[in-house]
């Protein structure tokens, strides 16, 4: 059976890194469907674009055979449509390195991604045309090692015109950071180094994937470190002028905190995490309930519905 795609069916779509399958879910019923057997590497980010009927992915390459250092730039951009047919590989060919979470900008037609390893924050046509870097962290190869210089998740804050982005740190290591930086138009060339970076946090347990909703100004984002610290857990913060504010922890619990997703309509969160867990809660905050169990880790998750 295929995923029905009309106004009234909320469907969440699910990476699963291992094996690597995109399964789309529909969060009322809990009916979820296979959409695509990824044939190579692990898919780690996705975003839907209902406009035109396109998933988008990342996909980090093929797995290490110990530890999750992806070193070789063997890393891709993907598509498929809805009903998972028309695989493409839009970006690849060693252009990139371990592409991360995606964010799509439907008005442009533009997608933005962080390359961890790559330590580099990208953009690229939704054909995969224009591929500009956009920020780099560090040299690659030579930093490539240095996990301080690793950017993971990204947001795209299209009202007051920002990038935001983690940088993880060592894991559980308590040193994670949450950037931003001006959102220009594509095609206009970026200034290296970039003198709009602005560091917002530090000395978070280990920020993962970010999520705003642009109604209340509000930054959300996942976190995979020590529980003791207040990771594997869902935070948020206040979006201002001089940064962010109000930074709080809204759910705890999670195993390995990686995807977020949101349902700004029902005013509720989906997250997964590497026990192969999609669970839901309110954006206020409170307990998680699984929403769906996979076979294998689960990273990026995104939510697709006509009128979020």
């Amino acid at each position: 059976m295929e995923p029905i795609i009309d106004p009234t069916r909320p469907l969440l779509y699910i990476l699963q890194a291992y094996p690597p399958v995109i399964i789309a879910l529909d969060v009322d019923t809990g009916e979820a469907w296979p959409l695509l057997d990824v044939p190579h590497g692990t898919p780690d980010g996705i975003q839907v674009g209902l406009g035109s009927k396109t998933v988008y992915w990342t996909n980090m390459g093929e797995m290490p055979q110990t530890g999750e250092d992806f070193m070789q730039a063997d890393g891709s951009i993907e598509s498929c449509s809805l009903t998972g047919d028309e695989h493409r590989i839009l970006v690849g060919g060693g252009s990139i390195v371990t592409p991360k979470q995606i964010q799509l900008d439907s008005t442009y037609g533009v997608l933005y991604w962080c390359d961890r390893e790559g330590m580099a924050i990208f953009c690229c046509n939704t054909d995969g045309s224009g591929l500009t870097v956009l920020y780099r962290t560090g040299a690659w190869p030579a930093d490539r090692g240095d996990v301080m210089r690793h950017c993971v998740g990204i947001a795209l804050d299209l009202q007051q015109r920002h990038i935001y982005w983690t940088q993880k740190g060592p894991p559980d290591g308590g040193r994670g950071r949450i950037f931003r930086m001006a959102l220009t138009p594509p095609g206009l060339p970026t200034m290296a180094p970039r003198p709009d970076v602005e560091l917002l946090l530090d000395h978070l347990p280990e920020p993962i994937d970010l999520e705003i909703d642009h109604e209340h100004q509000r930054l959300y984002w996942t976190d995979r470190g020590l529980p003791e610290q207040g990771g594997n857990s869902l935070n948020c913060a206040d979006i201002s002028a001089s940064g962010l504010r109000n930074h709080r922890v809204l759910a705890t619990g999670l195993e390995e905190a990686i995807g977020l997703a949101l349902d700004l309509q029902r005013r509720r969160a989906f997250v997964s995490d590497l026990s192969g867990a999609v669970r839901s809660v309110s954006l206020d905050g409170g307990d998680f309930t699984t929403v769906h169990t996979c076979s294998g880790p689960v990273t990026g998750i995104a939510f697709a519905h006509y009128g979020n």
